[in-house]
């Protein structure tokens, strides 16, 4: 992804945001966003919030340039707010109103008359498992609940981007994997462009196309998901017993075996290694369970910055692949 990338939902070029007080929250931050769905993450105090801001027209730039769907935040920032649903990070529901009446309420502020507001309002807390409790206070939601809010009035007035910050901050590993579906049901059947910030890479892993990685306001890495997570040229075995028999086979095989566990990892030379392992797996009569190469996990190429670290373990969707994840429970319920 390039600043030259067409069609952009984003771009930036040499953005700086420095505060009074010294600190450079953004360093010459260069990067185009694609549409799709994008993840954008850094350790905390990256830069992270301060891009949002910046994007959305709520805080200036002190150098650079930006353009938000062909938008300059800075000038057009009531065209871009129109545009774009916002997210945010921290709790900032009033807790005495109805869900349905506070998403309303935002969906005429983004200028919806009242009764398509109305309509709008009870389409987005259908789409976000809502429906059947809109009429509850928002007080007596759960955290989980809470984020469904936020991310239905984010949806409200039918933006072409969502920018969504730290979404499954506080939530449970049950919430989280709720939350990551739903962010990716979104981005791949509504047609809605999404920008999900988190300092999780394993998240952004599951359900995103591209990663923007920063580190004190400076860019690591802008790439396709996929041009991250290459094949290596190592295969994956696993059976589903019999693993020191194959072991053993394949060593007599001559092949460099390297085991973890109860998978078996096997340097793949040529098409000829395939037929090895079959062969081996057939002669012993065991269940094999799994054979392909390994690929590459995002949060390896960013070894070298611990401080972005993984997801803690959540359970897989069948339509979100989840990657590995090393990292402790802990962390998901940190914000930045």
């Amino acid at each position: 992804m390039t600043l030259t990338a067409t069609p952009t939902l984003i771009a930036t070029e040499a953005l700086t945001k420095r505060y009074a007080n010294g600190v450079a929250a953004l360093s010459d931050l260069t990067v185009g966003v694609e549409p799709g769905i994008v993840g954008l993450v850094g350790a905390n105090g990256a830069g992270k919030s301060t891009l949002i801001k910046i994007l959305l027209g709520l805080l200036p730039p002190t150098a650079g340039r930006v353009r938000v769907l062909g938008l300059d935040p800075k000038t057009d920032a009531a065209q871009v707010r129109s545009r774009v649903g916002y997210m945010p990070e921290h709790d900032c529901l009033p807790p005495d109103l109805a869900a349905a009446e506070f998403v309303t309420h935002m969906a005429r502020i983004s200028g919806l008359p009242r009764t398509a507001a109305r309509e709008r309002a009870s389409e987005a807390l259908r789409h976000v498992g809502l429906y059947e409790e809109r009429y509850r206070q928002i007080g007596g939601y759960s955290t989980g609940m809470k984020q469904r809010v936020k991310l239905a009035q984010a949806l409200v007035h039918d933006p072409d981007l969502l920018l969504l910050d730290e979404p499954t901050n506080g939530l449970d590993p049950a919430g989280r994997e709720a939350m990551l579906v739903l962010i990716h049901r979104i981005g791949t059947e509504f047609g809605i462009s999404v920008v999900v910030c988190s300092h999780l890479l394993g998240e952004v892993e599951r359900i995103c196309d591209s990663l923007i990685a920063i580190d004190a306001g400076h860019l690591l890495r802008a790439d396709r998901i996929s041009a991250m997570t290459e094949a290596r040229d190592v295969l994956v075995v696993e059976v589903a017993e019999g693993t020191d028999e194959l072991v053993a086979r394949l060593g007599k095989l001559g092949l460099e075996i390297v085991r973890e566990g109860h998978t078996v990892l096997v340097p793949l030379l040529d098409d000829a290694t395939y037929d090895q392992i079959v062969g081996a797996v057939a002669e012993l009569d065991l269940p094999l369970h799994r054979l392909d190469q390994r690929r590459h996990r995002v949060a390896e190429l960013f070894a070298a910055t611990p401080s972005i670290p993984a997801t803690p373990s959540v359970p897989a969707s069948p339509s979100v692949p989840a990657s590995p994840l090393i990292s402790s429970p802990e962390e998901a319920g940190h914000g930045r």
